[in-house]
């Protein structure tokens, strides 16, 4: 009795272990029919065309060693082909304001994954030499990207420079471009601060302030000296107006961009179509330098140079309060052409 119920038990496991196998070999061989089924008519493809295969912003962010390479001159041509790097004209411009934190601007920039800048000033559209060079010696210029980075340049001259809106128009009509403004009065003093510094380090003698931004003569504000002119933004941006749209320049708050640098760079991201890349992790305020450096990763950080954040010499008050209502008409204008208003005495 006892034989015969192992034998029935045995005879049972036979059958449900031959089932088993059988419907294993089943699946594989349906998987295997369904990676080989084509769909007639794709809906995907009906619907849509295919986009641009895009490099994902982690990758980006991974590779940026490789694009220090190249900066660098390291990199061969073989690591160039293979990352299908390429230099790119530039697809947005900070074109000014001198003194108004061009270079803070672009820097902070740089923290997106897809931002690569030129680190050096080209001077491409604003000096006839380099421009009779051709647009391939400007593009010669520009760092190596990949083709979905857009490269950013900046070049404060390009704001008061009269030629250059048309030159930029000329090589690209839709560029999107980025001015950051200071109240115009600290930026004229930060701008006679600068050449101040340079002629000292020269032992050259200079001007003060104020004999610089007052005729003598009239006692008026003396619009021949160019850290003034420089500072009537309105005009110069007319001058851009004929030949772009108010809707390809963006006004970066560079009075901002120093206290609370975020909300201005976000920004900056939205014009330029980015996704939201820079956060609060990736800027942090110096207390010994008195402004906010960079933080790209764990292990980088860079703060600007020291000499940036130049103190400025004492300037008689009365002098500035000639110089406020000087350009207390441009700025409103400047507010009502740009959409945009600051808290500007």
């Amino acid at each position: 009795m006892l034989f015969k119920q192992q034998a029935l038990l045995r005879q049972k496991l036979l059958v449900l272990g031959s089932l088993a196998i059988g419907s294993l070999l089943y699946l594989v061989a349906r998987v295997g029919s369904l990676d080989r089924l084509q769909p007639v008519c794709p809906i995907d493809s009906r619907l849509a065309p295919q986009l641009p295969e895009q490099i994902p912003l982690r990758t980006l962010q991974y590779k940026r060693g490789l694009l220090h390479e190249l900066r660098k001159g390291n990199a061969t041509k073989e690591q160039i082909r293979l990352h299908n790097l390429v230099q790119q004209l530039p697809r947005a411009i900070i074109i000014g304001v001198r003194k108004g934190g061009t270079r803070a601007l672009l820097e902070m920039l740089n923290l997106h994954p897809a931002v690569v800048k030129a680190s050096q000033e080209i001077h491409f559209f604003d000096n006839d030499q380099n421009y009779a060079k051709g647009i391939e010696w400007y593009r010669g210029k520009m760092p190596f990207s990949f083709p979905h980075q857009i490269t950013i340049e900046k070049s404060p001259a390009y704001f008061i420079t009269e030629e250059v809106p048309e030159r930029i128009f000329k090589m690209n009509s839709s560029v999107k471009l980025l001015i950051i403004v200071r109240e115009p009065t600290t930026r004229a003093i930060s701008d006679y601060t600068q050449v101040l510094e340079g002629k000292e380090r020269k032992n050259k003698t200079y001007y003060k302030f104020e004999k610089l931004a007052i005729d003598t003569n009239t006692c008026d504000v003396n619009t021949k000296y160019k850290a003034v002119r420089t500072s009537i933004y309105t005009k110069h941006l007319e001058r851009w107006l004929k030949y772009f749209p108010i809707e390809q320049f963006h006004i970066v708050d560079g009075d901002k961009l120093i206290t609370d640098p975020l909300p201005e760079l976000q920004l900056v991201e939205r014009f330029l179509n980015l996704p939201p890349r820079i956060s609060q992790y990736n800027l942090y305020f110096n207390v010994t330098r008195g402004f906010y450096c960079l933080r790209f990763n764990i292990v980088f950080n860079k703060c600007l140079a020291g000499s940036k954040g130049r103190i400025h010499p004492d300037v008689d008050p009365s002098v500035v309060t000639k110089l406020r209502k000087f350009f207390h008409p441009f700025n409103q204008k400047f507010y009502q052409i740009t959409g945009r208003t600051f808290n500007w005495p």
